[in-house]
């Protein structure tokens, strides 16, 4: 191997190292060394797509008036990450602005930002941000390719077309571990040693495991998918008032409301959904349900509004599992874990397929056999329908 050989496979590696970094802290909510902003209201100092270095709020000093911090915003983008400046502080929290914006964002819906929300902050040398210039365009760009290619792909498994950020990222990270673990796995079981008597190129031959990893990498992807992207988290209104209304979210303070959730699996594999309550006064009846191929149903969630009037949020989160393994299996490893059961599954299907492929084609090569050219199609033609006949 030589020196510039080396070189392309170390820098691709970087760019795929900064790429997974980028996705994965996008997906978790929390920057992972590294950042990127969307929109261009940083410049001149972030440019739309630039990327950042971002250093962990935990390992850094209380943020002052001049640094750029990455929050979690209550109303900015609909309560997501947001990079902004601070310029000024006040009792209730810090007072941040983007850069090119002309008004600051607590002047318009956005509450003091507090430290509790500040999960980053962008690595500066004196008042100059480190900029990493379009590298957030790349991650970007992926992003819109994944969600092109997946919304086009996985109508079957009622997977939605609209994919955010989130749950692109999700499909990615998750592609990522499936393909280590058709690695480990066709590691363990594939040929383990190279045959010296043939060649492995030969024409009209594929590899068996070669086809048993593209299947397999498909099959965990899409599997995957269709647990994620339905899944996560809703918030609901709730007003606390002495007026009461019909609207079973407006309600008397101490007293409780029942609203309906639906589920719906536009999906052809049934699926368990799991539905968890964070807060203590929301309960959802039944917690876990099967919900049956391409129906819906009902969840009963019940809210006890506070004794103090005001509005109020409540957040619940649906978690999603296709039924291949008992539902009360499947909800105990939910409640270890949400990975566990996701893998769970993945094995389960995995399994299942690597049993049927050799099964049906045994253990050698697939061999393709082709007419030779001098045959006629019409020739052809009349041979295929000959054979099922």
């Amino acid at each position: 191997m030589n020196a510039a050989t080396m070189a392309k496979q170390a820098f691709l590696g970087v760019v795929g190292l900064v790429v997974v970094l980028l996705i994965i802290g996008q997906l978790l909510g929390q920057p992972i060394l590294l950042g990127y902003v969307a929109t261009g209201s940083m410049e001149p100092t972030l440019n739309a797509g630039d990327g950042f270095v971002a250093i962990p709020s935990a390992v850094t000093d209380s943020p002052e008036v001049g640094d750029v911090v990455v929050f979690e915003a209550t109303t900015l983008h609909g309560g997501g990450l947001t990079t902004h400046r601070i310029v000024g502080e006040t009792e209730e929290g810090y007072v941040t602005r983007g850069d090119a914006n002309p008004f600051t964002d607590q002047d318009s819906s956005e509450p003091p930002v507090t430290d509790e929300q500040i999960v980053a902050e962008a690595w500066q040398v004196g008042d100059t941000v480190v900029r990493l210039p379009h590298l957030g365009t790349v991650v970007m760009g992926v992003h819109g390719l994944a969600a092109l290619v997946f919304g086009a792909l996985t109508a079957p498994l009622g997977i939605t077309a609209a994919f955010d950020a989130e749950g692109t990222g999700s499909i990615l990270v998750a592609l990522g571990i499936g393909l280590l673990g058709v690695g480990l796995l066709l590691e363990r079981v594939g040929v383990t040693e190279r045959s010296t008597k043939r060649r492995t190129d030969r024409e009209n031959v594929i590899g068996l495991w070669s086809a048993i990893s593209v299947i397999v990498v498909l099959i965990a992807l899409f599997a995957t998918a269709s647990m994620v992207i339905p899944a996560g988290g809703s918030a609901y209104g709730l007003v606390s008032t002495a007026s009461p209304t019909d609207d079973p979210q407006m309600v008397a303070p101490g007293e409780t409301t029942t609203i309906t959730r639906t589920i719906d699996n536009s999906g052809y594999v049934p699926v368990v959904a799991v539905v968890d309550t964070p807060h203590p006064t929301v309960d959802a009846q039944p917690r876990a349900t099967t919900v049956g191929s391409r129906t819906t149903t009902d969840v009963s969630l019940s809210m006890t509004a506070p004794e103090t009037e005001g509005e109020y949020t409540r957040t619940i989160v649906e978690s999603r599992y296709l039924l291949v393994l008992p539902p009360t299996l499947l909800v105990w490893l939910h409640d270890v874990h949400p990975f566990l059961a996701i893998g769970a599954v993945n094995v389960v299907l995995v399994g299942v397929t690597i049993g049927l492929v050799l099964f049906i084609f045994g253990g050698g090569d697939l061999r393709i056999r082709t007419p030779g050219r001098h045959v006629p199609l019409s020739r052809r033609l009349q041979r295929l329908v000959r054979k099922w006949r």
